[in-house]
């Protein structure tokens, strides 16, 4: 009877939402397949866009894994984790973003079958880390080294690889025309790790053909005054001046009061200024540059000044365009017109304004330095042009991990089947229950090829019995799925490669958020932070709109 009536012993606040134990485990697990099905078919060469319409009413189309995680806009605490390794895949290798959230996917719906059955989360936990770990060392075994090679094979192997990302995007029709583009890109760079040294301009009209590269730099024609039609555009080996000052006439802002005792002092003031502006535009002048760009604005005092003189001028140029000119034409971007020497003028070998489409383009080519290049794209709809540069973005950061790491395995598939073959064999050395789950991590694997199939179209249980078989046959390490006629082949030989950072990475990451998720098996809600947010919102709206409704109403005239 006492031990009925004691008295029950409340820890959290009330309104605290908890779930633990195996249901929250299967509920997180089916979050994040959940997850991983709106991804799924974007995959490969005949996998489908994804048209994603925000509050803002703007429309974004594509089929990049991490493009599509940010804006969907995930409110599953869980499941924010596969948008979490999908960003990092971006960030850190480029391509292969689908191919993390589907592994993560995988991995955790092959294991939510023993979790029903009672088994403990760590145990899994543990045969996924010995799995990824022998995954990952059987990749670098496969992979074939690029090192040695002659620049012109490099760059024909750097392009495969740059094609092979581009042929599951929106521009895969013209992959082979942007995977040499996107090459040159990168080797103008030389070793150079910031991707800001790439740009990549948009022009809407044309076709994507129309699409060129510049070995320097190329930016829209700023906004400029009158004069501007009289000057040069184009020059021959000529000297740049980049400034960070404005070149206006501008009345002195000093706060000072001065008296005057005779009305013709006044007239010295006013010229005073003038020739402030003028002793700036003749240091410019004599420095010898023919091209002055600067940041803050060039006024059409000053631009008519350089068009008496033969000199183009540029004002309001962006921070980013301006910086990549200094860095191709190696010039110093200067505070102060006085003291300019020739050493902080950049140079190159011809500049000139060009049409393209309805803009103009202010183009510098040949530059010295060189360490630095733009790709200008030309495309139909907006959406396009946007999902070609996201495309490009990929393709970059992909030639780059293979310039860096220079290994290469076979895509298509090839890979993760592979190591599904070799992870099968493994496990069956093992005795007791890890034997399932490396089991099971093995068959997650085969989700790749699987899906390949599934997206072009084609059986995929007939491919993958077919892929089995051949790797099986130990000589068939490299064939993956032929995704024109529907069945196999030697990825190798068919030029289908990917840097094996990539797939080391994507494995990485899939099986580190498939072992957090399972870990986690408790979820604590707090409704006071909740509400918190909940009144700080309403605070704000009450006092942007409320007192001033009040307001008004009370000066208005008396309803009847």
């Amino acid at each position: 009877m006492a031990a009925m009536l004691q008295p029950q012993i409340i820890l959290l606040k009330e309104g605290t939402d908890t779930s633990q134990g195996k249901a929250q485990v299967v509920s997180n697990i089916n979050a994040c397949t959940a997850v991983a099905d709106a991804v799924r078919t974007t995959l490969g060469p005949r996998g489908m866009d994804k048209l994603i319409h925000d509050e803002k009413g703007s429309t974004t189309i594509s089929n990049d894994g991490a493009t599509i995680m940010k804006l969907l806009d995930i409110v599953h605490p869980a499941a924010k984790i596969l948008v979490d390794i999908a960003k990092s895949q971006d960030s850190e290798v480029g391509d292969g973003t689908t191919t993390v959230v589907l592994l993560a996917g995988e991995f955790l719906k092959e294991a939510k079958p023993f979790i029903e059955d009672g088994v403990h989360p760590q145990n899994l936990i543990r045969s996924y880390r010995t799995a990824s770990f022998l995954a990952i060392n059987k990749i670098k075994e496969i992979a074939v080294s690029i090192e040695g090679k002659s620049l012109e094979e490099k760059k024909s192997l750097l392009a495969k690889c740059a094609a092979t990302t581009l042929s599951s995007k929106l521009i895969g029709g013209e992959k082979e025309f942007f995977a040499s583009m996107v090459v040159d890109a990168v080797l103008a760079i030389g070793n150079d790790d910031r991707l800001n040294l790439i740009g990549i301009k948009k022009v809407p009209g044309g076709n994507m053909r129309d699409s060129f590269l510049v070995n320097g730099v190329a930016f829209k024609k700023t906004f400029s005054y009158a004069g501007f039609e009289q000057q040069p555009k184009k020059f021959l080996n000529t000297k740049i001046l980049l400034l960070n000052i404005e070149l206006e006439l501008k009345s002195e802002k000093e706060n000072a009061e001065i008296r005057l005792s005779d009305p013709l002092q006044y007239q010295s003031i006013v010229d005073a200024e003038w020739n402030i502006i003028y002793d700036k535009l003749d240091k410019c002048v004599k420095s010898g540059a023919k091209i002055v760009l600067s940041r803050l604005a060039i006024g059409d005092l000053a631009t008519q000044y350089f068009a008496d003189r033969d000199i183009f001028c540029a004002g309001r140029v962006m921070e980013e365009d301006l910086q990549r000119v200094a860095a191709a034409t190696g010039g110093t971007v200067q505070t102060s017109v006085n003291n300019v020497i020739d050493e902080v003028l950049g140079s190159c070998e011809v500049f000139e304004e060009r049409q393209v489409g309805n803009e103009r383009f202010n183009i510098f080519n040949g530059c010295p330095s060189g360490q630095t290049a733009t790709i200008v794209l030309r495309g139909g709809a907006d959406q396009f042009i946007d999902e070609a540069e996201r495309s490009l973005h990929d393709a970059i950061m992909i030639v780059r991990r293979a310039l860096k790491n220079s290994t290469i395995v076979p895509g298509g598939g090839a890979i993760d089947m592979e190591l599904s073959r070799y992870l099968r064999l493994h496990a069956r050395t093992i005795a007791g229950k890890s034997q399932l789950f490396i089991n099971s991590y093995a068959k997650a694997l085969e989700v790749i090829p699987r899906q390949l199939c599934d997206n072009a179209g084609f059986d995929s249980t007939d491919v993958l019995n077919k892929l089995r078989q051949k790797h099986a046959s130990g000589e068939g390490a490299n064939f993956g799925v032929e995704i024109n006629t529907g069945g196999i082949a030697d990825s190798f030989a068919n030029f289908v490669w990917e840097p094996a950072v990539v797939k080391i990475n994507a494995i990485n990451a899939a099986t580190e958020a498939a072992c957090l998720i399972l870990s986690v098996d408790e979820t604590v809600k707090n409704p006071k932070s909740e509400s918190a947010q909940g009144e700080a919102a309403t605070n704000a709206m009450a006092g942007r709109g409320g007192p001033a409704f009040r307001g008004r109403g009370g000066r208005g005239m008396r309803r009847r």
